[in-house]
């Protein structure tokens, strides 16, 4: 295995309107190795990648791709120098079979002929499958796979293409722990190949598990930058957000009333969850915790009215919803965060004042004709704008879809916020949010569990959870299977209270 460069970036300028976003970024990543790539959102990585994948040209500065100068114009030019991504919103057809994603604009043709030679199609898939240690038939539909099959679909599209470098960007923020494990060890086999990856993610316990080096980037320029094994966790944490972070989450000063603000009473749906009983009380904070498949964004869309439920009951403060819909349900106090902030809580080509006005607008509406208070409505916006911590860098009028991940998240919570909810869920809340941003994002839920909201909060991440919750209720296999009040808060207990009944021999 060869310790040569794979890519080198030297001096990368970057500025969109005047404003810069990189400066004089510099490092390089050697082949057989894997270089964690690490920042608060806007630090300004994702334009450096664009820029490695064609999408983007610097101002100034320039790359050198396997001892050559590189200045892709066009992302076909990145993927013909063997350089892939792995994008967090994975690129695949589901309607389309395994064999037809990943050769979708290279398909081997019988001679010189137009048509696909499928004989080759179908053995070529199948030797990709098994370098990647996927067990399925090249003509297995993507929508029968799970997040963590599709990441490895991925994965072999790019060795399609002979990719010797590849990027992967927060690849394991939907995968189980098991997928994750899976990943991990085939991203070593292709590092043992001499393959360089960049590794870019959130979770800094996985960056330091995988990765041999690591560079920070804050405020588009390079901080800190060495072997993973010379930086500790809380060195990482301090480069990236300039400054020491002495707790990660905040402190909880409020605490649970005796008054209910979620009763939920033996809902069921056939193939989805059993039986589920819970309560949430005002100003209490609750955790759900769950292993992928667990049934827990399922329960979250039940209880918002987005899925049926065939039995059972769902009560808001007291008032019993029956089959009420989604906006029904909204006027009795209920809200919800969805897991997919892209897809089901943000309008992203609208503007931030027009997402955070989805809600409750029709509260400004005044007199006859309904027309808007648009003084009351900025001072509205305003005020939800500083309570989120959202960037001055951002006016009313620019599109969601430029923020950096952070800050959409928190004007998919501000647009919830301006309707003082008695019940919020809120599905993977933290899900690709650097370190900084995250609290912000719990001091924000926990003021609001101050304020007399009742949190239903569900995440993947234990420590989450046990830094920020009054309970933690446990779901596997569509049922709940424990419920631990903070005293009794212990990792390896939440951990086996999650699975299979099966595996608990």
């Amino acid at each position: 295995m060869t310790s040569a460069p794979a890519v080198e970036f030297q001096g990368i300028d970057k500025n969109f309107s005047g404003v810069p976003v990189l400066r004089a970024v510099t490092f390089s990543v050697a082949a057989g190795r894997t270089l964690g790539l690490v920042g608060e959102n806007g630090a300004g990585k994702s334009t450096l990648m664009n820029i490695l994948g064609g999408n983007l040209r610097s101002d100034h500065g320039r790359m050198v791709l396997a001892g050559q100068p590189y200045a892709p114009g066009h992302p076909t030019d990145a993927s013909r120098r063997g350089v892939a991504f792995i994008h967090q919103d994975l690129n695949l057809f589901s309607n389309l079979t395994i064999a037809e994603n990943i050769f979708l604009t290279s398909f081997p043709r019988l001679g010189g002929a137009p048509w696909i030679a499928q004989r080759r199609l179908h053995t070529r898939t199948t030797q990709l499958l098994h370098d990647v240690g996927l067990d399925l038939a090249p003509d297995t539909p993507v929508e029968r796979l799970s997040t963590g099959e599709c990441q490895l679909v991925e994965i072999a599209r790019a060795l399609s293409v002979d990719a010797r470098l590849i990027i992967l960007d927060e690849p394991t923020t939907s995968l189980s722990a098991r997928e994750t494990d899976a990943l991990f060890a085939l991203l070593r086999r292709l590092q043992a190949q001499g393959i360089a990856l960049i590794y870019i993610s959130h979770i800094l316990e996985h960056v330091r598990q995988l990765c041999h080096d690591v560079v920070v980037l804050r405020d588009g320029a390079v901080v800190a930058q060495g072997t993973i094994a010379t930086f500790s966790t809380a060195a990482l944490i301090s480069a990236m957000v300039g400054r020491s972070l002495t707790q990660l989450y905040p402190t909880r000063h409020g605490a649970a009333t005796g008054e209910m603000a979620l009763e939920v009473k033996a809902v069921s749906q056939p193939g989805i969850v059993r039986a589920i009983d819970f309560t949430v009380r005002r100003g209490e904070v609750v955790g759900m915790f769950g292993l992928m498949g667990a049934g827990r964004s399922e329960l979250a869309r039940i209880l918002f009215g987005l899925e049926p439920h065939a039995s059972g009951e769902i009560s808001i403060a007291g008032q019993p919803l029956a089959h009420a819909d989604a906006r029904r349900r909204i006027e009795h106090g209920l809200a919800f965060v969805s897991d997919d902030r892209r897809h089901d809580g943000l309008c992203l080509h609208a503007s931030i004042a027009d997402n955070l006005a989805l809600v409750s607008l029709r509260s400004h509406a005044r007199g006859k004709f309904k027309l808007i208070d648009r003084t009351g409505w900025q001072r509205a916006i305003s005020r939800i704008r500083e309570a989120v911590r959202l960037t001055a860098k951002a006016n009313d009028d620019q599109p969601v879809q430029t923020l950096s991940g952070g800050n959409q998240q928190k004007v998919a919570l501000g647009k919830w916020l301006l309707m003082s909810p008695a019940v919020l869920i809120l599905d993977e809340p933290t899900r690709g949010v650097d370190v900084g941003a995250k609290f912000d994002l719990y001091q924000l839920m926990l003021d609001l569990a101050d304020r007399g909201s009742g949190l239903l909060v569900i995440s993947s991440e234990i420590e989450e959870l046990i830094g920020i919750c009054d309970r933690i209720l446990v779901m596997s296999q569509g049922e709940i299977r424990g419920n631990f009040r903070r005293t009794e808060f212990n990792r390896e207990t939440l951990l086996t209270a999650a699975l299979p009944r099966e595996t608990q021999t």
